[in-house]
């Protein structure tokens, strides 16, 4: 096979996996759904190489489980699964926010400031609702990440951690008031990396992502889906 052919046919494999994706972590594909190989070439009008291709890639994020002779399905992630993910999380994301504070500039606190502000008139709206935040520079995390200026971290993040993360946000939906508290330990985090404090602001997005995970630690406790 061609350069060019090998080019296309990975570039076809990863439109595939972008909209597989996005299906599974709106919800559209719940987890443990099986993704069959035969229907989805059919949906996509494609051979099986490049949808196995885009359920390979969808594995590597760790959003899909592909078991031999058995097939693909939407991964199914349990307490331990759940409790490993918050703790590296923890340590890149803390990490990251040191790093961001030490970088931090004179537009820093404006660019938080705009953010938030959107934000907070988002779950004013719905004051028992979740944080639900857009994707890229809507993502609260994701802008700390890129503040870091660390190319590792925010791969890790952006890549691996942040898709598995999105599987679980989807359980934040029925955490009532979640939403308002976690905004108000984005604040306090983004004040102390606008300050320059490196050492605060990692120990505030620690305490943060610590808090997220005990709320949603009470939920997969309450869900029969948990493997343990």
């Amino acid at each position: 096979m061609s350069t060019i052919e090998d080019k296309s046919r990975g570039m076809v494999s990863e439109r595939l996996a972008d909209e597989l994706r996005e299906d599974i972590l709106k919800g559209r594909r719940p987890s443990g759904a099986r993704l069959g190989e035969v229907a989805l070439a059919e949906r996509f009008a494609v051979s099986r190489g490049p949808v196995r291709a885009a359920l390979n890639l969808l594995s590597e994020t760790g959003i899909v489980t592909i078991v031999p002779n058995s097939g693909a399905r939407v991964r199914v992630m349990g307490r331990a699964d759940a409790r490993a993910l918050y703790q590296v999380r923890a340590a890149l994301e803390a990490e990251a926010a040191g790093l961001a504070a030490a970088r931090a500039g004179s537009e820093t606190a404006a660019q938080f400031g705009k953010l938030l502000d959107q934000h907070a008139g988002e779950i004013a709206a719905h004051p028992e609702g979740a944080y639900l935040q857009g994707v890229g520079d809507r993502d609260f995390h994701m802008v700390v990440a890129r503040m870091a200026g660390n190319p590792i971290i925010l791969r890790y993040l952006s890549r691996e951690l942040y898709p598995q993360l999105s599987l679980l946000r989807l359980k934040h939906r029925n955490v009532t008031g979640r939403g308002a508290r976690a905004l108000n330990e984005h604040m306090r985090i983004a004040t102390a990396i606008a300050d320059g404090d490196s050492e605060v602001a990692g120990l505030l997005m620690r305490r943060h992502i610590r808090n997220s995970w005990t709320a949603l630690e009470a939920q997969l406790s309450e869900t029969a889906e948990d493997p343990e």
